[in-house]
């Protein structure tokens, strides 16, 4: 009986991980797509920018959480809003420190105050 909970368990949070994941890759649309892409590409390129993700949301000197992060071989595209270039920079900061990031493309755009 555990066995099947510990299985409908892990196939809801593989269901849900999935759909993050096609959500955002449909919402990021300037980056490049992952038609030729790999299968160990793409679970390294998933880590990377789950870790990202976490690190950005962890980072007390990021005050934005309109932050969207995509990635690709490594290469990591930032697009949404920060409200200062100190934000926007120390974004960029974070993700370049996340293992396995060979680049970042920073493309936030500072809010208008």
């Amino acid at each position: 009986m555990k066995t099947i909970q510990l299985l409908k368990t892990a196939g809801s949070i593989a269901c849900v991980a999935f759909a993050l994941n096609a959500t955002n890759a449909m919402a990021q649309s300037s980056a490049p797509s992952a038609a030729s892409e790999t299968i160990g590409q793409h679970v390294d390129d998933g880590t990377i920018t789950t870790k990202a993700k976490a690190d950005l949301l962890a980072a007390k000197n990021v005050k934005s959480t309109h932050i969207h992060v995509k990635t690709r071989k490594g290469v990591v595209w930032l697009t949404g809003t920060v409200p200062s270039a100190d934000d926007k920079a120390a974004a960029g900061e974070v993700v370049e420190a996340v293992k396995g990031v060979s680049s970042v493309k920073n493309h936030l755009k500072i809010a208008a105050e």
